[in-house]
């Protein structure tokens, strides 16, 4: 069991010596392995712990280096692809599961209550455009946010599917210029760590704003009613 547990805490710690080795070991198979990454993380609803953000940010820089082992375009439209791909089956699967969900008993007692599903539609028909872009750059958010949708129904061929594009194209095309851009800079590759940390609060940045907003504006209208 460790020797796969190893590998992925490796994968999140430090995704930088990790794609190094692997690019030593397997050479242009890293291509399949950073797709694989991608498409699992955006596609697998009980994956959201890998490492999206970071991930692209090493490729990117591996891409710009002095004797660059990337090309940097065909990453973009394999990633893009893989992220795409993803968040598409995990919506399909969010959507085909969704009505068998609301069925499913523990302790007799529904799993899933369809007041909440019809509440999940409703949020997404209003917000869902917002939704599906910005959730591309926050971690753990990305992954589940195409399922939801997909349960909640929302509408596929007008709102997830052009809009999940687009965020793809900005969340793939973003991360990986940061990388290619800065990623070989002196003072990032001495404090390559604590570079992915800050992309991750970076990532995650939005969905504090968002949350203090909310705050905000609730904290108004219970003032207003007072």
């Amino acid at each position: 069991m460790m020797d796969l547990i190893q590998p992925l805490l490796d994968l999140l710690s430090d995704p930088k010596t990790v794609i190094d080795a692997f690019i030593v070991a397997h050479g242009n198979l890293v291509y399949a392995l950073l797709f694989a990454i991608i498409f699992v993380e955006t596609g697998l609803v009980v994956m959201p712990f890998l490492p999206g953000d970071s991930l692209l940010f090493v490729a990117g820089s591996l891409a710009a280096g002095v004797a660059p082992t990337l090309n940097i375009w065909f990453l973009f439209f394999l990633l893009f692809a893989a992220a795409v791909l993803g968040d598409n089956l995990n919506y399909w699967v969010g959507r085909f599961f969704g009505p068998r969900v609301v069925k499913w008993k523990t302790f007799g007692r529904d799993l899933v209550q369809q007041k909440h599903l019809d509440k999940t539609h409703s949020y997404f028909e209003k917000y869902g455009v917002k939704t599906i872009i910005i959730a591309r750059f926050v971690p753990i958010v990305r992954t589940i946010t195409p399922f939801v949708a997909g349960i909640g129904a929302m509408d596929y061929r007008k709102k997830f599917l052009p809009f999940d594009i687009a965020g793809g194209a900005l969340w793939i095309g973003t991360m990986l210029a940061a990388g290619y851009l800065i990623g070989n800079s002196e003072i990032v590759q001495r404090n390559f760590k604590l570079v992915v940390i800050g992309i991750v609060f970076l990532s995650v940045l939005p969905m504090i704003v968002e949350f203090m907003r909310a705050r905000s504006r609730k904290g108004d209208g219970n003032t207003s009613r007072s």
